[in-house]
């Protein structure tokens, strides 16, 4: 079975190596001609883990620039992985989907139904507006977003809770449950739903992790206050089997490239219809409340001599992102305060950081 893939960058290379290994034929098209020859010659390098190892052992995946290798006719199923950046609103920027939906049309009407599949996320209600926009040509649009964690991208791939899909009909969402069912080491719950249905899944599903990281943080910065064990107290609320102790650890709060931008966005989706979401707002402001105990905490319980180390300043561990890490926030409002801040991190990071905030903090390459 041969599979097209429009926009072969993190998460679309990733699940081009992990569908050609389960014997897919894969045809990834992407617009940076430097990126797709060094993919072609397997001199890419990444720093998300099994992604060299599995570019340099595929056998049948190729990449161009032109999409029209995706569209022969024995493909009848086409990924969309293109990236969806957050406005200012917190909605999310469509754009790169467009530009693929305009050479799609340009194309013209295809001799079979096939079957467009939308991996990146959106907001609610896109994906109908564009099912219209190809309906005339034989496409049918399906929503199916990750959810993945950076730095095990290959692992969550091929090992989901669950697997969301917002299907046009019956017969396009049997084609997604084929791709998975072949690509999957576990037995995932699918989850099929409308397009709309879907697409408010995905961000709520984001949503509520936040809401249970800020919970978490919040008990914790009180039990901080009043003297008490927070380690103890969210271990105690974890071991209830209704509320479970995944990502109720006391820690740095929430970050990174999804989970900031998902709640924003679902709370503009509810302002727009007419519904105050509270939770997301309320969600937003505990983290940046954290931010600010955590940061008064440090300033009055480490004395000006002792250096603050952190070790790892990216969003999570495992990660080379620095998008929305409260521990970089952290670290800068320290530093800017006069304390003596120390940064220790893989030689990626650390060069990111340098670049950005000179010699702001030392630097520990490990």
């Amino acid at each position: 079975m041969r599979i097209g893939i429009l926009g072969v960058g993190k998460l679309g290379l990733c699940f081009a190596l992990n569908i050609e290994q389960k014997g897919f034929q894969v045809i990834g098209i992407d617009t940076n001609e430097s990126y797709v020859n060094q993919l072609n010659n397997k001199s890419f390098y990444s720093f998300e883990p099994k992604v060299n190892e599995l570019l340099r052992a595929s056998k049948n995946f190729s990449i161009s620039s032109n999409i029209e290798l995706a569209l022969e006719n024995d493909i009848n199923i086409l990924f969309v992985m293109v990236a969806t950046p957050s406005e200012t609103d917190g909605s999310y920027n469509h754009a790169q989907i467009e530009r693929v939906a305009e050479q799609l049309i340009k194309f013209g009407k295809r001799e079979q139904t096939t079957h467009l599949v939308i991996g990146c996320t959106t907001m609610p209600g896109y994906c109908d507006s564009l099912a219209r926009k190809l309906e005339s040509c034989n496409y049918t649009v399906n929503y199916n977003p990750e959810f993945i964690a950076q730095g095990n991208i290959i692992e969550n791939q091929k090992n989901p809770d669950q697997v969301l899909i917002g299907e046009a009909n019956a017969e396009a969402g049997n084609a997604i449950v084929e791709v998975y069912e072949k690509m999957c080491e576990n037995k995932p719950v699918y989850c099929r739903m409308s397009r709309l249905s879907a697409e408010i899944a995905k961000i709520a599903t984001n949503c509520f992790l936040t809401t249970k990281i800020s919970f978490a943080n919040s008990i914790g910065d009180l039990a901080i206050k009043v003297g008490a064990e927070p380690e103890k107290i969210l271990a105690a609320i974890g071991a209830d089997s209704r509320i479970g102790n995944k990502y109720l650890q006391y820690g740095f709060g929430f970050g990174g490239p999804c989970f900031p931008r998902d709640n924003i966005a679902l709370g503009h989706f509810a302002e727009q219809n007419g519904y105050e979401l509270l939770i997301s707002k309320a969600t937003d402001s505990v983290n940046k409340k954290h931010l600010e105990f955590q940061f008064e905490d440090y300033m009055n319980n480490f004395s000006k001599e002792n250096s603050i180390v952190f070790d790892g300043i990216t969003y999570k561990k495992g990660s080379t992102l620095l998008d929305e890490s409260q521990q970089l926030q952290l670290a800068t409002l320290l530093a800017n305060a006069g304390r003596k801040v120390i940064i220790k991190d893989v030689s990626k990071v650390v060069d990111e950081v340098r670049t950005i905030y000179g010699n702001l903090f030392e630097y520990e390459i490990v």
